[in-house]
């Protein structure tokens, strides 16, 4: 560009709108054994519920977390689950993501010890597919959530990225 060229065009910084709260109900996790890239474990998804100010509903019981603890620690985060607005609209969640903390903070969780959300970092960038219509908002929108552990229940606080 040239000083006497068109003025430069620079993209809209992002902002975060809270959209909905999901407070997943959980079952025991279960190894699936070691690898060289550290233990796989199995999380039933059996419940839970949705509200907010963009969506309201319920989450459906037979979904999974299937996440990788590093050997370092580090959990990686692969749920599948599917939900169901208010409406009645079936909807599937992928939420993938990260919870980084210390040892002793990891067995504390693992124990199902109260653990300050401050203690650890747990983030993810869940996406929706939703059919046609009033949440086919859902399909053409990027989200980040924060999550906490609270008791049998993972909280995922979702936001939209504007």
């Amino acid at each position: 560009m040239t000083i006497d060229g068109p003025a430069l065009v620079m993209p809209v910084e992002p902002g975060l709108d809270f959209a909905f709260r999901i407070r997943a109900r959980i079952g025991e996790a279960r190894s699936g054994g070691r690898s060289p890239k550290g233990e796989k474990l199995h999380i039933p998804i059996i419940g839970g519920t949705i509200e907010g100010p963009m969506l309201i509903g319920e989450v459906l019981p037979g979904g999974s977390d299937w996440p990788l603890v590093r050997r370092d620690g580090t959990s990686e985060i692969s749920a599948r689950y599917s939900i169901v607005a208010s409406d009645g609209t079936p909807i599937e969640v992928r939420n993938e993501g990260l919870r980084v903390s210390s040892a002793a903070v990891l067995a504390r969780l693992r124990a199902g010890e109260p653990v300050s959300p401050t203690e650890y970092y747990f983030r993810s960038v869940p996406t929706f597919e939703a059919p046609e219509g009033p949440h086919g908002w859902l399909n053409d929108t990027i989200f980040v959530a924060s999550l906490c552990r609270a008791g049998p229940e993972v909280i995922v606080e979702i936001y939209r990225v504007t």
